[in-house]
């Protein structure tokens, strides 16, 4: 609340005390008058404190939209990879059929000459020659081989031929396919980069709107504490889920189940085993003060790079990937056994709640998404909704 706001509502206030000190001498309709311009001003003060509140929210969108642009590139690079290797391999195939094509078109060209060479005679011409019969049976046998080799090579050489047509026609579809994935490709690239462009706008003027609205350790306290009624709500939507399991489906025979882990150890058993989630510089530790505010990580920040990748660091399923204010795109991780770890500010979020990770899986890539002024990943630990500090269970190598 603004000081002017509270005068305002200072001198209002002392005004209706006074109209009702002396009601006698106060006309009703001046006194509902002013008791409307209470209710109005109460009113704009309450929009002016929402909208502080919410101001962050406007990154919702375009950080969003990163995230799904940064997805259509991840799996266009994996189409482009895959037409790739298939066009490598249709070449490959021509290479070598064009290599038989030559040796039986050298091989039919020697089978020619070799008829040529002998003369073209028949079977009765070479009975009707008085020659010795076991000499005339040899030359019959070699000509013989002669036309059925040539037979042979012929039937060879145009079925290798419609091969490489047929090869050919695959190769330039497959051209054309690799073409149209890369122009999309740069269509996206372009896409992302506008967006990166309109966010980076947004985050400019709303680092002023905040820095105007609310000190940043009101922020954090709110941010902190809407991120544990998060974790309690979805870790009570564990415990209260149906203990049964229903038959498996075709697609769900490979899931993982929360419990599962490293070689099929329990998430409690791998404290002091698990390695981070990226690697970075620390610049945020477990309750040390943060520069800004004074208050206590809850967590670690990593500093990185833009679209480092991001690993689960244990085996689990996916309760939350979306965006939530101070943390950007969240996903969140449940492990069993009451655990659950947590990625936030990440660029783009490649996971969907309810599907099952394994450790090590790629499941984001970092950023600073949610207005954090630095790059990189904020990753947390907790047990029972509580968190805790995750070097005492990762590893820095």
């Amino acid at each position: 609340m603004t000081p002017e706001i509270r005068i305002i509502l200072r001198t209002v206030a002392l005004a209706l005390a006074c109209l009702i000190t002396h009601a006698h001498a106060a006309p009703k309709p001046e006194l509902q008058e002013l008791r409307g311009r209470i209710d109005t001003l109460k009113k704009s003060l309450d929009s002016t404190e929402d909208a502080k509140a919410d101001a962050a929210d406007e990154l919702k969108a375009s950080e969003q939209s990163i995230s799904s642009s940064n997805n259509t590139l991840r799996d266009l690079a994996r189409q482009q990879q895959a037409a790739q290797s298939a066009l490598n391999a249709l070449e490959q195939e021509k290479t070598g059929l064009d290599k038989r094509i030559s040796a039986e078109q050298i091989m039919l060209g020697h089978l020619f000459y070799q008829q040529y060479h002998s003369g073209q005679q028949d079977q009765f011409k070479i009975l009707l020659n008085q020659e010795n019969p076991s000499q005339a049976a040899r030359q019959l046998r070699y000509y013989t081989y002669l036309a059925r080799a040539r037979s042979e090579l012929l039937e060879h050489l145009r079925d290798n031929l419609v091969k490489l047509e047929k090869l050919a026609l695959e190769t330039k579809t497959k051209q054309a396919e690799l073409s149209k994935i890369r122009i999309e490709q740069d269509r996206q690239r372009q896409k992302l980069l506008e967006q990166q462009q309109t966010k980076k706008k947004l985050v400019t003027q709303l680092s002023k709107q905040i820095g105007q609205q609310r000190s940043e350790l009101s922020r954090l306290q709110r941010n902190e504490k809407q991120l544990t009624q998060l974790i309690e709500r979805l870790a009570r939507q564990q415990r209260e889920a149906p203990k049964k399991t229903p038959a498996p489906s075709s697609s769900a025979r490979n899931s993982i189940v929360p419990d599962a882990s490293i070689a099929g150890i329990s998430f409690p058993q791998l404290k002091g085993k698990l390695q981070l989630p990226v690697r970075g510089e620390l610049t945020g530790r477990f309750g040390t003060p943060r520069q800004d505010s004074g208050s206590p990580w809850r967590g670690l920040f990593i500093r990185t790079a833009a679209t480092q990748e991001v690993h689960a660091i244990a085996s689990g399923r996916v309760v939350f990937a979306d965006w939530l204010r101070g943390f950007g795109n969240l996903l969140i991780v449940d492990h069993g056994s009451g655990y659950m770890s947590l990625y936030g500010n990440n660029e783009s979020i490649f996971k969907r709640t309810g599907e099952a990770v394994r450790a090590g899986d790629v499941i984001a890539s970092t950023g600073n998404s949610g207005g954090n002024p630095e790059t990189g990943l904020y990753f947390e630990i907790r047990y029972q909704s509580k968190p805790f500090d995750p070097l005492d269970w990762c590893k820095i190598s």
